[in-house]
């Protein structure tokens, strides 16, 4: 069987955003990128699991993006991936990514294509269910386990209250979040490997993004904080009415 991981850059949770050209691009300059939590901790390592354990004979992982990004694509590398694939463009619009990808995979034989259940940039999610309409396989979002047999996947997802499981034939696409997989670091062996597996460059079918970012706003400041002191219950009171007005 072989598996596919979708994997993506985002900035790190903690550099700070400064916004550019009237707010409508974002300043590279001074901002850490990585790779996808979603992607790195569940989608990959669940991929490497199923490879460890025999279901899967070998792990790709595919990302959209320009040279920049390789230091990324070299990480997954390093936890355990076989191939890389980087399709050279520059896309935030995920119709465009998806159809990058389909464009690719349609013919590389995957039985199985894992990815974040979304990037921590934009969250939307919206990358997996449109490769596998791309593709014409089943979808499965928000998977918290995965087991293969044969040529059946059985996922178990979070739902409103609760988890269903499901069964699907493969070629599947799945989406990944807490719960399928331990997250796991490059050891030294990895990233020493990582240097020399293959890294393919791709370039992108010609499609027609369908979305564009027109401008960015940063969140608003976060107010001050108001200490009040034990005894002054009816000053709280009154400023959870007044001014917080959850009451």
């Amino acid at each position: 069987m072989k598996v596919l991981v979708c994997i993506s850059q985002v900035p790190d949770t903690v550099t700070k955003i400064v916004l550019k050209d009237n707010n409508t691009a974002v300043e590279e300059n001074g901002v850490t990128y990585i790779l996808n939590p979603y992607d790195e901790w569940y989608a990959l390592v669940r991929a490497l699991e199923l490879k460890e354990t025999g279901v899967a004979e070998s792990v790709h992982v595919i990302m959209v993006g320009k040279a920049n990004t390789e230091p990324v694509i070299r990480k997954a590398l390093a936890i355990g991936g076989d191939e890389a694939i980087r399709i050279d463009a520059d896309s935030n619009d995920s119709y465009a990514t998806a159809n990058y990808i389909a464009e690719y995979a349609k013919n590389e034989g995957y039985d199985l294509i894992l990815c974040g259940k979304e990037s921590i940039d934009y969250a939307n999610g919206a990358v997996g269910p449109m490769l596998a309409e791309l593709l014409d396989t089943d979808f499965i979002g928000f998977a918290t386990n995965i087991a293969v047999a044969d040529n059946t996947a059985t996922v178990k997802r979070e739902i409103d209250g609760g988890e269903e499981t499901d069964e699907a034939n493969l070629p599947l696409v799945i989406s990944c979040q807490k719960g399928v997989a331990e997250a796991r670091i490059p050891n030294m062996r990895g990233i020493m490997t990582a240097r020399t597996k293959p890294l393919k460059v791709v370039t992108p079918a010609a499609v027609t993004a369908l979305t564009s970012v027109t401008h960015y706003e940063l969140p608003p400041a976060k107010a001050g904080v108001k200490l009040i002191a034990a005894d002054q219950m009816d000053e709280l009171v009154n400023l959870l009415h007044t001014e917080a007005k959850v009451i």
